[in-house]
């Protein structure tokens, strides 16, 4: 499954290099690509994973990003 996630504070590739490495490591994450200048995450992952969207949503918060809707 593909999922757009729209965030608040990523200005920088610095910061989203940092958001994409620790949505990787979210167990059932097959891709990531982090776009500051649209303030947006498109994640690619496995839906069967159980708790899976919450993970990776408190990966994206644990970089200091702040996650919308």
């Amino acid at each position: 499954m593909q999922k757009k996630i729209y965030v608040d504070g990523m200005f920088d590739p610095d910061v989203a290099a940092k958001v994409d490495s620790a949505v990787k490591a979210v167990a059932g994450v097959t891709g990531c690509t982090a776009n500051p200048d649209k303030s947006q995450v498109l994640v690619d992952f496995d839906e069967s994973v159980g708790g899976i969207e919450d993970a990776i949503n408190a990966a994206i918060s644990s970089t200091g990003i702040a996650v919308l809707g």
